[in-house]
């Protein structure tokens, strides 16, 4: 059994800041690539910033320079939001590869964590 469960988010004001974190949990083997991933009503899902074994990051366009994405050794990883605008009003869901001792690899995704900016 794998897991990934978010938390952090909230309501904000435009400019405001938010950290979001998800926490791996189960029969893990190794975790790979881990991202973040937002839905706003009505859209695509996109993604927003991802971060591989080794600390390599990557974010899209629209929050380069705002936000930072991390990991920690405990199978964590976190999205630190700074300059929220309200275009980044979203469902923000976790995913992230890993290795299973029963299931093999597994791309698994959390249930998401809502993030709502106010102008």
């Amino acid at each position: 059994q794998v897991q990934l469960v978010e938390s952090g988010g909230g309501l904000v004001q435009a400019g405001g800041s938010l950290r979001l974190s998800c926490a791996a949990s189960g029969s893990i083997l190794r975790i790979y690539d881990m991202a973040w991933y937002r839905q706003a009503p009505g859209e695509q899902r996109e993604l927003v910033a991802y971060i591989t074994r080794d600390g390599t990051t990557n974010y899209a366009d629209s929050v380069k320079g705002r936000f930072t994405i991390s990991r920690d050794n405990a199978k964590n990883t976190y999205l630190q939001m700074n300059s929220l605008k309200p275009e980044d009003t979203a469902v923000y869901y976790c995913n992230a590869g890993i290795t299973s001792p029963t299931l093999g690899f597994v791309n698994s995704w959390g249930k998401g964590t809502l993030v709502t900016v106010s102008s």
